[in-house]
């Protein structure tokens, strides 16, 4: 009969704890996501045109989409040309120091990009980029 104690005894102190095995998975998963970087999107896709010469631009805090029928989105949102200077100055103000990129399809009219750029100029944004594929 000892030995059938001894032996389930020894079989618990056997056992795997798996607690601490958890915690440091959870905390990892925290740290991971903590310190992930959340790619923006403007919230339709754009054919962008290509261009030789592009360069990448990181953090960009503002994206702007235009269509190819010319609808302007501003995070997730389809906006009227009318109200993308209120809007870009709203933004603006949250981070003063982000930079804008315009996503303009490439079957888009130069005159909306125009009204974006003229809008993100009396919103105050110095820092515009137009987005474009690398060769």
């Amino acid at each position: 009969m000892r030995n059938r104690n001894a032996m389930g005894a020894e079989e618990e102190d056997n056992e795997i704890n798996l607690t601490p095995m958890l915690d440091v998975v959870f905390i990892m998963l925290i740290f991971f996501i903590v310190t992930a970087s959340f790619i923006k999107e403007a919230g339709i896709d754009v054919n962008r045109p290509d261009a030789p010469t592009a360069e990448s631009m990181e953090d960009a805090s503002l994206l702007v989409a235009i269509s190819p029928n010319d609808e302007i989105w501003i995070d997730k949102r389809l906006t009227a040309p009318a109200n993308v200077r209120t809007v870009l100055e709203r933004l603006h103000a949250e981070n003063p120091k982000g930079s804008m990129v315009i996503q303009a399809d490439e079957k888009s009219t130069n005159a909306t990009l125009v009204i974006v750029m003229e809008a993100a100029k009396d919103a105050g944004l110095t820092n515009v980029a137009i987005a474009a594929n690398r060769d």
